[in-house]
């Protein structure tokens, strides 16, 4: 087991990307002590050793990239060695089966039949338009809730979250469910146990940290299986029980929809029922924080920026003017709005520290990438980087309004859901909840910070747990427009 360590794999024989001193067995393990803002701590380590740098951490050869020209050589040049990505203990401990994940399945062709489910079943443009009653049904719910705060403080962070889980888990398990209350709280369990690095994974030939550490996550994942499968089977019964006439016409969520293609086996190989399970299980992983957070912090910083409220509320209020709010509303022409969704996705991405794998031996800038290196995309600091943005730091979403930049990672210097085959595949079905949550924010009511905050008081300090979100939530005080109705 320990020959692993002391032989660091003949790093010495290679020329590795430049990195701090390692001391021995250990490594760089002090330089990964759970710094409470891993992405700044990388960034800071960036500005000592360069744009590409090394870490050695235990067993693992850690490599850390920090701007668009080296991130295009790996997501680009180098895609299919670097479409693989690393599963750390605690993940790989929640996962049913790992080669039933559409996130961490292997690279390969059952992969791909997976993903091939994801993006043409249920995270299609079609199938999100499907859900628009759903989308509407709890926004309506959230304006009229703001609405009756009549002027208290109102803590948005929560609505916010609550409105978009809703969302999700109407879509998932449909209009109604009794036991997604229950599966949710053991989801945020776990990924408040996963969040972060553990000790088992930089020494992975050490069983018994394995064992250790492994036994939380174990638990958790018992309770989510056990639910998952009373869902499941609770739908199976369901199709059972109705017609192949009532099947199809069915408003499908989609828990339906897999067992459907599980039926047909249309896949050329047989999806199991742990294949749905995981599924299932990264939707909601993937997708509550991720848009939550986009959500919140899109609301801060309008609020920390008024001129760019104001710029905001008079397009989404000439453009939705007379509109009610059931009606599926056309957010096409708010370009304004999604520049404001742009430069928050840049200056807060949810997940600032993208992983991949290389599956072999590998030159980076002239530099050498072991096999099984785990490589980190830092789009925080992309996002940031002088050469690509002027005043980085600055809010100014009108940076993207006469610029064919977006976020399906085709431009390196801009990647908040990752590029290639491994990018995020429910693109679609975040931003549409997003962009109609914020419209409709901005459409009903007019914001301001409680007890006579300004603007320039309002602490917009990070906190990093699966996604990078506010310390501290957001308290506002909401006043409805005269525009505004139900």
């Amino acid at each position: 087991m320990l020959i692993k360590i002391f032989t660091a794999r003949n790093s010495n024989a290679l020329k590795l990307p430049p990195g701090p001193k390692k001391l021995p067995l250990i490594g760089n393990l002090p330089q990964m002590r759970r710094p409470e803002l891993p992405h700044h701590h990388m960034s800071g380590l960036a500005k000592t050793y360069g744009p590409i740098y090394h870490l050695r951490v235990g067993e693992l050869t850690l490599v850390v990239l920090t701007t668009p020209d080296i991130a295009e050589e790996v997501l680009r040049t180098h895609e299919i060695n670097f479409a693989q990505k690393p599963l750390s203990l605690s993940t790989e401990t929640m996962m049913m089966d790992k080669n039933s994940s559409f996130m961490y399945a292997p690279y390969g062709e059952y992969w791909r039949q997976l993903r091939k489910v994801c993006v043409l079943e249920l995270l299609s443009v079609k199938r999100v338009r499907s859900f628009q009653s759903i989308r509407e049904d709890e926004m309506r719910n959230l304006v009229q809730f703001v609405r009756s705060s009549l002027g208290r403080p109102l803590n948005l962070t929560d609505e916010i979250s609550s409105c978009l889980t809703a969302i999700i888990s109407k879509a998932a398990f449909g209009e109604s469910y009794k036991h997604q209350e229950e599966y949710l709280s053991a989801l945020k369990e776990g990924i408040e146990l996963a969040s972060g690095f553990s000790i088992a994974d930089f020494f992975p030939s050490i069983r018994i940290l394995r064992y250790i550490s492994g036994r939380k996550w174990s638990s958790v994942r018992q309770r989510c299986d056990k639910i998952s499968s009373r869902i499941l089977n609770d739908h199976k019964r369901r199709r059972e029980v109705l017609s192949i006439q009532e099947v199809g016409s069915a408003k499908e969520d989609f828990v339906d929809v897999l067992p459907r293609i599980q039926e047909s086996n249309e896949l050329g190989f047989h999806l199991t029922d742990n294949d749905i399970k995981s599924v299932i299980l990264e939707f909601f992983g993937g997708g509550t924080d991720t848009s939550s957070v986009t959500a919140e912090w899109a609301m801060s910083e309008l609020l920390k920026n008024p001129q760019v409220m104001t710029k905001a509320q008079a397009e989404v209020r000439e453009a939705l003017k007379g509109k009610e709010l059931a009606q599926d509303l056309d957010l096409q022409g708010l370009k304004y709005l999604k520049s404001v969704i742009k430069e928050t996705l840049r200056l807060h991405p949810p997940t600032p520290l993208v992983p991949r794998e290389a599956t072999k031996a590998c030159k980076i800038k002239g530099y050498d990438i072991p096999p099984k290196s785990r490589v980190l995309i830092h789009v925080g600091a992309i996002g940031k980087d002088p050469n690509y943005w002027k005043d980085p730091e600055r809010f100014e979403p009108g940076r993207f309004l006469e610029s064919s930049i977006d976020f399906i990672g085709m431009n390196y210097h801009f990647l908040p859901f990752g590029s290639g085959r491994r990018v995020c595949p429910g693109i679609a079905f975040a931003m549409a909840n997003v962009e109609l949550l914020l419209a409709l924010l901005l459409y009903h009511f007019d914001w301001a910070l409680p007890n006579g905050q300004t603007p320039e008081e309002l602490d917009m300090t990070e906190d990093f747990k699966a996604t990078v979100s506010r310390k501290r939530d957001l308290y506002v005080i909401a006043t409805p427009h005269s525009l505004g109705h139900d």
